[in-house]
């Protein structure tokens, strides 16, 4: 190699020297900012042109260094891990959500709940058997069981509140989708273009992948990458975005519980064409907004079920007090009253209401003869809370009707919780590792800014000395001795 090519290596190693102090100073720009991924300058050596013939100087040393690239330290395999467990944890944090806030409005077990109320009914009833006087107990009794209707009513529309909260974030998740789509389509071209010129698009595949991942916990999507650097993004085995192409989704169905229709995720188009959601928040709240199933295996939307099981409780409440109160005779003679009454057209736990309206009009007495008064009617409404029929069988009582719906309520959200705090903790370790592979050590850092700045300093030492040797042989070959 010749003094000139001596040279060329200097510079060739002061400009590796000095791309290596850019990245390094652009890792720690970046040491706070989210969805950052580090990066490392990447070089390989030159190695020595051959020479043959009579000039051949036998071994001949490299030619410096060469700038391949500034590659983006990442890892596939944990990115891809991050998307699986966002998703599940999505879809399990959702479900958890809803029914914690539905657990929540039972207010069981307490004295605000309506086992306690249903205590104080059947208790008010016991109390009016065990008295001549039916006036103040028959008072309080009609007191407690207005109390019990609104408990029931409150209830039911506590469940109707959270699916239509559910259903209007379900709208904005998938607006949320939309535009993500949307972007990644976009950065796929300018991902393409740089890679296609020669350039790096390491910040675009950050954003890329911070919105694949926002994508992924939405829908449970999985990312194909491509030769050209785009990716392919699948939702149900379709595509969501390939290449440039962005497909937009819609939320159809039911817009208010009541309607009792699914619903339903579908692509934007005239086909409107059902989409099958694998996972992620979309799928779960999905699960929660399905109809009533019409078995009693009650496998339909949790939420659903649940107003549906408020609507039973009050038929059920409602039919087997009603059935021993017709039998009885009002002060004035009057029989076939109701004790509850249910409106029509309206969800029974909504429409429940209380028939009559002062003692004078309650329907106690067992025999027409306005001057008799026996325990009968009382006493046998009060064995209903013990789950006894009139006859003395023995029948389910609407206080464990209520136990069991509550039973049945709490394992269902408990269950939930726990998936969701063990999918959590899933996706909070894929994230962590994640970042333990990918983030900013300003230690290390700080480590690679010394070693690329003593190699910029020897650089330019080598370029130095070379200068001076150039300068002696131009310069000053043949002054010796004149």
């Amino acid at each position: 190699m010749s003094t000139f090519g001596g040279l060329n290596t200097a510079y060739t190693g002061l400009v590796a020297a000095r791309q290596g102090l850019n990245v390094v100073g652009q890792n720690i720009a970046n040491a706070n900012t989210d969805g950052y991924t580090r990066q490392r300058v990447s070089t390989s050596a030159l190695g020595a042109t051959a020479s043959t013939g009579v000039f051949s100087q036998g071994a001949r040393v490299g030619e410096g260094v060469a700038l391949v690239g500034i590659e983006r330290l990442a890892s596939t395999q944990l990115d891809s891990r991050v998307r699986a467990t966002a998703a599940t944890a999505g879809y399990t944090a959702v479900r958890a959500n809803a029914l914690a806030s539905i657990e929540d409005s039972l207010n069981e077990p307490g004295e605000n709940g309506i086992s306690a109320k249903l205590d104080e009914f059947w208790a008010g009833w016991q109390t009016l058997s065990n008295g001549t006087d039916t006036a103040a107990p028959a008072a309080l009794l009609l007191g407690t069981a207005g109390e019990l209707v609104t408990q029931i009513s409150e209830g039911y529309r506590a469940v109707s509140t959270e699916w239509t909260s559910v259903r209007t974030d379900l709208n904005n998740m998938v607006s949320e989708l939309n535009g993500a789509a949307t972007q990644v389509a976009a950065l796929n071209v300018q991902i393409r273009q740089s890679l296609a010129t020669g350039g790096t698009a390491n910040e675009l595949l950050d954003q890329r992948n911070s919105l694949t991942t926002t994508i992924a916990a939405l829908t449970g999507a999985t990312v194909t990458e491509q030769a050209d650097g785009t990716v392919n993004v699948l939702v149900g085995g379709n595509a969501l975005v390939s290449g440039e192409t962005a497909h937009q989704l819609d939320v159809t169905g039911a817009r208010v519980m009541q309607d009792n229709v699914s619903v339903q995720l579908e692509w934007r188009g005239s086909a409107r064409t059902p989409v099958s959601v694998d996972g992620g928040e979309i799928a779960g709240a999905l699960s929660l907004l399905g109809p009533a199933s019409q078995d009693t295996l009650a496998t339909g939307g949790a939420l659903a079920e649940a107003a549906d099981a408020y609507n039973s409780f009050a038929q059920d409440l409602a039919k087997k007090v009603n059935d021993i109160y017709e039998t009885g005779f009002t002060q004035a003679g009057e029989t076939q009253q109701k004790f509850f009454a249910i409106a029509a057209g309206t969800p029974a736990a909504q429409a429940l209401s209380i028939v009559p309206k002062a003692s004078a009009d309650m329907a106690v007495r067992a025999s027409n003869d306005s001057g008799a008064y026996d325990s009968t009617i009382a006493d046998a409404i009060a064995q209903l809370g013990a789950g006894f029929a009139p006859d003395g069988s023995v029948i389910v009582s609407p206080s464990t009707v209520w136990s069991d719906f509550v039973t049945k309520t709490g394992v269902l959200t408990q269950s939930e919780l726990q998936s969701a705090a063990l999918a959590s903790s899933m996706s909070s370790g894929a994230a962590n590792q994640q970042l333990a592979n990918s983030s900013v050590d300003l230690d290390e850092e700080n480590v690679n800014l010394l070693m690329f700045q003593h190699a910029y300093q020897g650089a330019a030492r080598m370029m130095t000395a070379v200068d001076e040797m150039l300068d002696t042989l131009i310069n000053r070959t043949g002054l010796v001795g004149r």
